[in-house]
């Protein structure tokens, strides 16, 4: 018997061809925004302690902040983008804020203003968030969903590595001149802003969706349901396993590697990001997408051991690149499993949602990362990341079916 045509569309697989022209406006408006960012984030936490004296702790403690902050912030850009029925407006002025905070970096004079300027910079980020990931649902076809949003994070962290490996070619240029770099980070930045501004247009809303009029009600929250909250439990506790990269920085560090090198860790890790992630994300549009979210976990555990136990630079290295495979193989596919999930006329809110509560669980393992590190050394703050991917993997397996039997249906 013939499979039915739309099923065989369906079971075909996707090429970057197939996918819609505002998937490849948001994944370059991300890239440009990722090198900017990159090459601040690259250096700041090596200027935060070399330059400034702060501690491990508190560069945990300033991540932890800095990315909470952006979760908390999407709750509500995410909500009120479902109440406007506009997500591009809501992702605009997110980029706008971040573009105009990053010439704070350069003129910040002290510890303070750097932590105010990265406190600011994620909050644009926290806005444009849960709207952005609800426009690339909007605009995907469900069988290319896994696949959009894996095209969207791989150009973003296209970004992620660009930017670290001009970082290193600007330091070498200005002779670990910080402020110099800073200073030409703020170009790509405003790139970002006049290509969302004039090339992403957002999809009219379907006739007959309804009007929410209170997102974060215990109604409209009751309305996500169970296997939507599943996947918040689930995330919640992977983002536990994996605090922030600052501290792949920090290790690369310990182990010896110059200082104008030092951002080269962040170009391996989003290089193996960037190589991985619209794979994962096609091939999670025709299997079980938390078989793919298993194997992302593992990759986690490998590069958490090697990061411990690693008595050399290559070593380092290894973990490094697995470090970037376990992102390209669970950062998207959260996104579609949250899209799989939520209602059409609460995915702004649902993804707000979700960042939230990850965000809330990123503070409190950087917080964590930083404390084990100051207190007993590298290895123990990668050892407890492992426990937790672990435990991850434990709580993941009992709800697979679950999980995956509603993505299927």
């Amino acid at each position: 018997m013939r499979p039915q045509p739309a099923l065989a569309e369906a079971k075909r697989p996707a090429t970057w061809r197939q996918l819609p022209k505002g998937v490849w406006a948001l994944g370059f408006v991300s890239m440009l925004m990722d090198v900017s960012s990159e090459m601040i984030h690259a250096l700041l936490p090596v200027y935060l302690v070399v330059g400034l004296g702060a501690s491990a702790l508190a560069v945990g403690v300033i991540e932890g902040i800095a990315e909470a902050t952006a979760a908390i912030t999407k709750i509500f850009s995410g909500a009120l983008s479902d109440r406007l029925g506009n997500r591009k407006l809501l992702a605009t002025v997110g980029y706008g804020l971040a573009a105009f905070t990053k010439p704070i970096f350069p003129l910040a004079p002290s510890l303070a203003w750097l932590i105010a300027a990265r406190f600011i910079d994620r909050v644009g980020k926290g806005i444009r968030g849960a709207p952005r990931d609800a426009l690339v649902a909007d605009i995907s076809p469900p069988n290319l969903r896994g696949a959009s949003f894996g095209l969207r994070q791989s150009l973003d962290t296209v970004g992620a590595f660009l930017g670290p490996l001009a970082a290193i070619g600007l330091m070498w240029l200005f002779a670990d001149d910080f402020i110099s770099v800073f200073w030409i980070a703020v170009i790509p930045a405003f790139l970002a802003l006049a290509l969302i501004i004039s090339a992403v247009h957002e999809p009219k809303r379907p006739e007959g969706l309804r009007k929410v009029k209170m997102p974060l009600s215990r109604a409209e929250l009751a309305r996500l349901g169970s296997t939507y909250w599943w996947i918040v439990v689930v995330g919640s506790f992977f983002t536990l396993a994996r605090f922030s990269e600052a501290f792949l920085i920090l290790r690369a560090q310990s182990a010896g590697v110059q200082l104008m090198m030092v951002p080269a860790v962040l170009v391996l890790m989003n290089l193996a990001y960037a190589m991985s992630a619209y794979p994962a994300g096609a091939l999670s549009d025709r299997m079980e997408r938390v078989t793919i979210l298993l194997i992302g976990i593992l990759f986690l555990i490998g590069a958490d051991l090697m990061l411990a136990f690693a008595p050399n630079i290559a070593g380092i290295g290894i973990g490094v690149v697995l470090w970037g495979l376990h992102m390209g193989f669970t950062q998207g596919l959260f996104a579609t499993l949250v899209a799989d999930a939520a209602p059409l006329d609460l995915r702004g809110t649902a993804y707000g949602m979700f960042n939230l509560v990850t965000g809330i669980a990123m503070l409190v393992a950087s917080v964590v990362a930083g404390a084990l590190w100051d207190l007993i050394g590298p290895q123990a703050t990668f050892i407890a990341g492992a426990l937790f991917a672990v435990l991850t993997v434990v709580g993941l397996l009992p709800v697979r079916h679950r999980l995956d039997g509603r993505m299927m249906s």
